[in-house]
């Protein structure tokens, strides 16, 4: 048996916690102050500034930013929620916890966004809001769900799990819809150990979210145990525990302030891994135009059996033997039992989709990366195609 490109295993997704955020964690330990507090609050603002948003509000995960969304936006049983058919299982999951029903499309055979030509044709009477997500970091074609949106009168909730630093003609993506929902995630971009982050555009939905994340509470609740005196706090309604702490905010205010230098990082290991594949049988990720800009979230490659050779589950099996560790984004939403037995939705009926789902490998990107684990990956990658 050949020996491993590396000894050590290397971490799909490992997070970049440098100084500044240890010192702030420990900042909050020391003054007691660990929930729902004043950095929270800091960091809403430091994200509203960043993404030049009217409203931010702090959540504990994207999927209780989707949930809050869809339920401040009014979506009931009975409403239809158009959505891609290549993405995580939380999308569609959000839609389900309000009761609404989720409609399907198919993704481009280039930008695995979903395909917007096919929109307009799953919309029916019943119709009420389209969920874009941003692939990868990778913007949807906004300008065309914009104008549907329009002419229907839906609702815009965009997915940005994967889309901290992306933008769309000088637009940034969070910013597009009624409502913006970000992950942060610990193989995220941004990485505050679970955490999430809603952008709205209308005061009182920001307002409502805000309550609605810890328990229904009367706004600024969390200021009860503050020195401002005794604040006697009211259920407005029934919510949730939803909150982000200042924990985990003393993580991402810091992250924030790098994500500059991390996406140039990035890049950088993106166009290696361009250049370092571009004569291999390998579809590469698609090279964005002027208009975009992509966060560089996921760096996918198409693994084509028939054109290589080899099984793309021995290709995954040889990358973690040779201790580098990578991932599948995604197996699709119609391939998941769960959803087959509820709605019967079928993968053939979502050809691009189904292609894509089982030939996507994800390889490790990170700003955390060095020079020698980016050369181990491409050592690996091309080694294993060269022996097929």
């Amino acid at each position: 048996m050949n020996q491993p490109i590396r000894e050590k295993f290397l971490v799909f997704g490992k997070p970049v916690l440098e100084e500044d955020e240890i010192q702030e964690v420990l900042d909050s330990l020391r003054n007691g102050w660990i929930g729902t507090g004043p950095k929270t609050h800091r960091f809403e603002n430091d994200f509203k500034a960043y993404k030049n948003a009217p409203h931010a509000t702090a959540v504990h995960s994207c999927t209780a930013a989707l949930h809050l969304s869809m339920l401040v936006a009014g979506l009931a049983p009975g409403d239809e929620v158009i959505t891609t058919a290549m993405t995580f299982c939380a999308t569609v999951n959000t839609i389900l916890y309000v009761g609404a029903t989720p409609v399907l499309v198919d993704i481009d055979p280039i930008t695995f966004n979903m395909d917007p030509d096919q929109i307009e044709a799953k919309i029916t009477p019943r119709t009420r809001a389209i969920v874009p997500v941003h692939y990868a970091g990778y913007p949807c074609d906004m300008n065309r769900i914009e104008a549907l949106a329009q002419k229907y009168g839906l609702i815009i909730i965009e997915d940005c799990a994967h889309a901290i630093e992306t933008e769309y003609h000088g637009r940034k993506a969070g910013t597009f819809g009624d409502f913006g929902c970000f992950s942060f995630y610990v193989t995220k971009n941004i990485v505050t150990g679970e955490g999430g982050m809603v952008l709205a555009k209308k005061a009182e939905d920001a307002e409502r979210i805000k309550v609605l994340a810890l328990h229904g509470m009367t706004h600024d609740a969390w200021k009860r145990f503050g020195t401002e005196g005794f604040k006697q706090y009211q259920v407005m309604e029934v919510g949730y525990k939803y909150n982000m702490m200042d924990i985990q905010a003393a993580l991402g205010i810091h992250q924030l302030k790098r994500v500059e230098q991390s996406w140039l990082r990035r890049q950088e290991i993106w166009n290696t891994y361009q250049e370092a594949f571009r004569t291999y049988p390998l579809q590469l990720p698609i090279v964005s135009p002027p208009w975009v800009r992509h966060a560089y979230h996921l760096y996918t490659i198409q693994w084509d059996e028939q054109r290589i050779g080899m099984p793309r589950h021995h290709f995954l099996d040889a990358m973690k033997a040779n201790n580098i560790g990578i991932s599948v984004h995604y197996l699709s939403i119609p391939e998941h039992p769960c959803y087959i037995e509820r709605f019967g939705w079928r993968v053939e009926d979502f050809p691009v989709t189904e292609r894509v789902s089982r030939q996507t490998v994800t390889l490790p990107l990170s700003a955390g990366l060095t020079d020698q684990d980016v050369a181990d990956v491409i050592g690996a990658v091309t080694q294993i195609i060269e022996s097929a």
